[in-house]
Formats: structure tokens, C-alpha cells, sequence
């Protein structure tokens, strides 16, 4: 030890943030943002719009939206969490819980409700199938007797 007798090693050191909550933070941090671009290149890829105020022209189901429905809100909202842990500031991980349950409350919902009313059955199965923020995507529901895809 270099700094006498009783001190820590954390104490000693010049950086005083404890490494692993920066680390995870870091990472937390990474996934939150690989997951936003994944999210804009699948729509980009769809060919449907990435902006919350314009109508879709497309239902996108596939990539992180088979996962979650909302993976661009679900993105940032890690990303600020790990920001917030990667600087041991509980505010911005507050901020970041805060701006998603408000994200959820006034956005997300709307969208589901547009998504509903234009896009009918197809919208209600995949609501019954992904979970809206997180959880385990659920099996698939059959169509029902004479529908088209059914044998």
C-alpha cells in the first residue's frame, strides 16, 4: 500500500469509480446502443419509416421486434441506465426509469393503438406473441380452421 496504513485499494487509486459497475455499466451501455441501431436498420431494411409521429407502412415482426416491441425505446432506455451505473449517478439510472415509464405512459401505447387499428389481427397476434418492453417472447398462436396458411 502506498498511501499508510488502512487505506484500501480504492482509495489509493487516482480513480475512485469502483470498476465493476463501470464495466457493466460500459457493457450495459453498449448493448442498449447495438440494439438501437439493429432496430433502425431493420426498419430502414423493411422500408418503413423510423420517426414515432409518421403512419408505418409496414408491420416489422423480425429481428430485435420479435424480441420486443418497442427495442428503439428498450435500447435507449439501457443505454441511459448504463451510462447512469458506468458513472455511478443514480439520478441518470433514475432518469433513465423515469423516461420509460413516461415513454411508455404517452408514445409506446399510441403507437400500439395505431399499429391495431391499421394493421387489425395481424397486430393483435403479434401483441399476443412479444412482449411489449421485456419478458420471453410466447409461442406463436395458430390460425384459426380456414384461414389462409392453415392446411
Amino acid at each position: 500500500m502506498s498511501g499508510g496504513a488502512g487505506m484500501d485499494d480504492a482509495a489509493a487509486r487516482p480513480n475512485r469509480i469502483p470498476w465493476p459497475p463501470l464495466l457493466y455499466g460500459a457493457a450495459l451501455a453498449v448493448v442498449g446502443l447495438l440494439l438501437d441501431l439493429w432496430s433502425l436498420a431493420t426498419l430502414h431494411r423493411a422500408r418503413t419509416t423510423v420517426l414515432p409521429h409518421r403512419a408505418t407502412e409496414r408491420l416489422v415482426t423480425h429481428g430485435p421486434y420479435a424480441l420486443t416491441r418497442n427495442p428503439i425505446y428498450l435500447g435507449n432506455t439501457l443505454l441511459v441506465l448504463g451510462l447512469g451505473a458506468a458513472f455511478a449517478n443514480p439520478w441518470l439510472m433514475a432518469a433513465a426509469l423515469g423516461a420509460a415509464r413516461a415513454t411508455d405512459r404517452l408514445a409506446a401505447r399510441r403507437e400500439e393503438a395505431h399499429l391495431a387499428a391499421r394493421f387489425g389481427a395481424d397486430f393483435s397476434a403479434y401483441r399476443a406473441r412479444v412482449p411489449r418492453w421485456l419478458g420471453r417472447p410466447r409461442a406463436p398462436i395458430p390460425p384459426p380452421p380456414g384461414a389462409p396458411g392453415r392446411s
